[in-house]
This record gives C-alpha cells, sequence and structure tokens, in this order.
C-alpha cells in the first residue's frame, strides 16, 4: 500500500506532502489544478524519463519520495537484489538540474531496472486514455491468466522459454562457426598436412644450412685442407717439423737451467695440439666428398623451409611448429563444435519436453476459466449500464512457443444485440471504452497481488446511474487493494473512505500546486460542488449528503 508521497520542485509543485490510507482514496480538484502533476512526479517512481523542463527552480534538484507499506511476500526480491528488507520501504528518485537521474530503495542506490521491477509489484497508474493496454495480447494474457492463478506455473513456464530461446541462439551461433571453419578446413588441412610432411621436430636448421655450405664449398674446403696439411708435414719446412726441433732444443735447455721449464712444457703441449688438429685436418681431408644426391636434398629442404617462413610469415622453425600446433588445434575444434551442438540439441530437446507439458498446464487453466472471466465481465457490463454487452475469450492453439505458452489469444466484443463479435480494439467505442476498462480492472484487483492501483479519470464521459454504479464498482474493488481514483463525478467522490483535494494557489507572485486532506464537512462542500458548480447550493448540499450515505 503506498501510504506516503513527497514531492519538491516538480512543475507547480514546490513542496508537497501527504499520508495515504487503505481502501477507496480520492483526489478532486478543478481542470489544471495540477492532479496530472501529481500522477507525473509519480510516474517517476514508476521509471519513466524525467524532463528537466517540468522543473520549477532549474538550480535545485527535483525529488519524488513514495513509502509503501509491503509484506513478507517481497522478501525474496529483495533478497536477490541484494537489499535490505523493510515493511516501510522507501522509493526515493532525484533529479538534477542537469537532468542526472538517481534512484534509490531504502536508501541504497539501485539502477532503473530495479527500480522498475519493483515499483510495477507495487503500483498500476491507469489515465483516461491508457486503454490501449487493453488490445495488447500481453494484458489479455495478463487478465486470463490473473484469473486461472497462473502466476507460479506462467514463470516456470517462461523461465523454461527464455533457456529455450537461448539454447536455440547458441545452436545457431555454433552451426555458424561451424560453417564458416568447414569453409576454410581444407586449406587448413593442407596447410597442416605440408607443416606435418616437413618432420619439423627432427630438423636443425643451423646444421642442414651448414651442410649445404660444405657441399656448395667442397672444391675450394678441399683445396685449402690440403694445402694446410702439406705446409705442417713438409719433412724439412714443415710447420710440425720445425716445432718437434724447437721442442727439444728448449727441452735441453731446460735440462741445463729451470728457468726454461715452463717454456719447454707450454711448447710441448702446443707440439701436441698441432699434431691433433692436423690429424683432424687430414680426417676432414680424407673424409670430404661432393655428393649432388645430398646437395639437391638440401637445396630443396632449405627452399622450402624458406618457403614455409614466407608464406606463414615467421622466421624459424620453432614459429612453424607453432603454426602447426594452432592448425592442429583448430581442425580439432571443428570436432568440439560439432560435440557442443549434439549436446546443445540435446538439451533443447529436454527443455521442449518440459516446455510441452508446461504449455499444456497453462492451456487447460486458461480453458477452464475463460468462462469465468467472460461472467464476471457480462455481470459487471450489466451494472455499469452494459447490458447487452458480450465479452469473450477467443483462446486458439499456435504452431509455435510465444511467451505466453503455446496460445493465441484475442478478446472480442459486443456491445449490442445483433451484432456480430469483433476484437475489442475495433468493437468498443469511446463511450464505452471506460466502463470496459473499469470492469476488466475490477476483475484483475480481485484476481491479482497488486497492492495499490490508481485511477485517472476512468469515469470521464459517464453520469447519472451510470456514475453511481462506477462509484460502488470502486468502492467494491478498495477492498481487495488500495484504490486511488482521480474524478470530477460527485458520485464517486462520495465514495471515498479519504477523500483529498488538488489546489492551485500564488505565493508571491509564483504560482504553485498543493493537495490537502479534506474534513467531513470539506468532503461534503466538495462533493456539493461538484454538483452545482462554483456555487454550491442547499439543493447541492442536500444531494452530497444523500450520496455519502
Amino acid at each position: 500500500m503506498l501510504s506516503r508521497i513527497f514531492i519538491q520542485n516538480f512543475a507547480l509543485i514546490d513542496k508537497l506532502e501527504i499520508d495515504l490510507k487503505k481502501g477507496l482514496q480520492v483526489i478532486t480538484g478543478e481542470t489544471g489544478a495540477g492532479k496530472s502533476i501529481i500522477l507525473g512526479a509519480l510516474r517517476l517512481i514508476m521509471g519513466e524519463r524525467a524532463d528537466v523542463k517540468s522543473f520549477a527552480k532549474s538550480d535545485v534538484k527535483s525529488i519524488v519520495e513514495t513509502e509503501f507499506q509491503i509484506t513478507e511476500n517481497f522478501k525474496d526480491f529483495f533478497e536477490d537484489k541484494d537489499l535490505d528488507f523493510e515493511t516501510q520501504t522507501i522509493i526515493r528518485r532525484e533529479i538534477s538540474s542537469g537532468g542526472k537521474s538517481r534512484a534509490f530503495i531504502n536508501d541504497v542506490p539501485v539502477t532503473l531496472d530495479v527500480l522498475k521491477e519493483l515499483s510495477s509489484r507495487l503500483i498500476d497508474i491507469h489515465s483516461q486514455f491508457e486503454t490501449s493496454d487493453l488490445f495488447t495480447e500481453q494484458f489479455q494474457f495478463g487478465i486470463l491468466d490473473g484469473l486461472a492463478k497462473n502466476k507460479s506455473l506462467l514463470s516456470d513456464y517462461q523461465n523454461h522459454y527464455i533457456g529455450y530461446q537461448t539454447t536455440k541462439r547458441e545452436i545457431e551461433q555454433l552451426r555458424s562457426a561451424l560453417a564458416e571453419n568447414n569453409k576454410e578446413s581444407d586449406y587448413k588441412n593442407f596447410l597442416l598436412a605440408e607443416l606435418e610432411e616437413m618432420q619439423l621436430d627432427d630438423l636443425d636448421f643451423e646444421e642442414i644450412q651448414n651442410q649445404l655450405n660444405t657441399q656448395e664449398n667442397a672444391g675450394q674446403i678441399s683445396e685449402y685442407l690440403s694445402e694446410i696439411v702439406s705446409k705442417l708435414n713438409q719433412e724439412d719446412f714443415g710447420i710440425l717439423s720445425g716445432l718437434f726441433e724447437v721442442k727439444n732444443k728448449i727441452a735441453k735447455l731446460s735440462e741445463l737451467s729451470s728457468e726454461y721449464q715452463d717454456l719447454s712444457e707450454r711448447l710441448e703441449t702446443s707440439y701436441l695440439e698441432l699434431k691433433d688438429i692436423n690429424l683432424e685436418i687430414e680426417n676432414k681431408a680424407e673424409n670430404l666428398e661432393m655428393d649432388p644426391e645430398l646437395l639437391q636434398a638440401l637445396l630443396m629442404t632449405v627452399n622450402r623451409l624458406n618457403s614455409l617462413f614466407l608464406k606463414h610469415q615467421v622466421n624459424d622453425i620453432d614459429g612453424l611448429l607453432a603454426i602447426r600446433e594452432e592448425l592442429s588445434a583448430s581442425q580439432n575444434s571443428l570436432e568440439t563444435i560439432e560435440n557442443q551442438i549434439e549436446e546443445k540439441e540435446r538439451s533443447l530437446k529436454l527443455i521442449e519436453k518440459e516446455l510441452q507439458t508446461l504449455s499444456q498446464r497453462l492451456s487447460e487453466n486458461r480453458k477452464k476459466f475463460s468462462g469465468n472471466l467472460e461472467n464476471q465481465a457480462k455481470e459487471i457490463f450489466s451494472k455499469l449500464g452494459l447490458e447487452k454487452a458480450i465479452l469473450k475469450i477467443d483462446l486458439t492453439d499456435s504452431n509455435t512457443y510465444n511467451l505466453h505458452g503455446k496460445n493465441n489469444i484475442q478478446i472480442l466484443f459486443q456491445a449490442n444485440s445483433g451484432f456480430p463479435l469483433k476484437p475489442i480494439q475495433s468493437a468498443v467505442s469511446g463511450g464505452e471504452r471506460s466502463r470496459v476498462m473499469l470492469a476488466i480492472k475490477k476483475i484483475m484487483a480481485e484476481n491479482n497481488d497488486l497492492p495499490t492501483l490508481i485511477l485517472d479519470e476512468i469515469d470521464t464521459g459517464v453520469s447519472g446511474r451510470i456514475a453511481e454504479e462506477m462509484g460502488k464498482l470502486m468502492q467494491e474493488m478498495s477492498q481487495d487493494l488500495q484504490l486511488i481514483v482521480i474524478t470530477h463525478l460527485a458520485q464517486v467522490a462520495a465514495k471515498g473512505n479519504e477523500n483529498y483535494k488538488v489546489v492551485k494557489f500564488d505565493e508571491n507572485g509564483i504560482t504553485k500546486t498543493t493537495i490537502v486532506k479534506l474534513s467531513n464537512d470539506e468532503k461534503l462542500n466538495e462533493i456539493a460542488q461538484l454538483i452545482s458548480g462554483s456555487k454550491i447550493t442547499d439543493a447541492a448540499i442536500s444531494q452530497a449528503k444523500e450520496l455519502i450515505g
């Protein structure tokens, strides 16, 4: 229940605060007094966009604050959103002069989405021109599902439906990825085979290049090796023979003086190292041979490697190995995607099976209670002067699942006997819309858990007996919920448990709007004024007393 409204710096409202009660709360006031301004402020609590042009003072932020008495039924919502649960919950919206908006629930900042989600469960505002909701499939399902007590069942179905749609999208994305990968699969397989054929794990590019250089320069290498061996081994003038002679003489010197011992040992070491070098060179000279086939094979290997380096834009074999692993993983991913698709399709079948069960139960409940809705509507229509009016639910099976199950719905309406039933959007006239909508709201109020309903001049265009009946109907509705009604009808105002009046006044040359609670005497005078106009007559007073009862 909405228990308090506080508004600051919004249009003609400088500051306004009002406490509200249970039952039928009636708000009256002259045209232009500012009733729509209050509703506009409340719509900010519903998450609607703010217009900074509506601020009275451009340098002061606008504040709309509401306080609701709520039950433990809302505790799960607060826990889910990580909010402190309070039976006296405060919802506040602040808009700066620059247009920046902030929302709070119990002084905790929240997003507009969270604000909307909570406020939509607490309050419904219906204005006289908002009958278009009645024409939407979502609204029509809402009427029938409320009567059929499908809330929990529908929630379960919609959770599965969202999962169903999500899984279908995921399958489509996976299939798209698979198709894209398949387009490149042959080429990737070719590249992978090309790299695997090279047996990269067994190759040493540097060693291959050394072997190639050796084969390409074998003749010159052989010539150099021969010359070196000759220089080292000449009998009379060879380096080894000369060094041998020097080594022996130094050895004799060391025998004569220990001063030469170190030189003798060093020369001995050098001589042995040179002999070993000579032997190795001789071996290389003997084993060196020109192999045209080997040269050709080496050339082919290096050329293929260089080609692969260029193709894959890498500089070494390690780079090619990385590319090979990447290609291998890519090819393996095709199998992974195929497995994922199969898994998702199995999951989709299970979800669809559950959807079928839930949608069938929804459909059965709706068909069971559609007659009740039609009968309740007919009873209310009769009270509102639409004795011949008929409302019928046209519920058909759908070939596909939708957010509401596997049904399509259309509300048909007939205002007078002898005329065919037509879709309500084309059958209901302007003079009938308010009464039809009130009847629907009455049925919904009895079957939904909405704490507060605001009706803004929904009684426009009616008078006399019908106005009286509308007042009685609203009074009945207020037994199940808090009903706040903005009206110009004395018959409706007279039924209020609490009455309020929106007034406009001047303060220091500035027009302002506020709202005041009416005492019993003030209520009587207000109703009399609604009856007689600006001049309150004794007859109007008498009639007002009769209406109040």
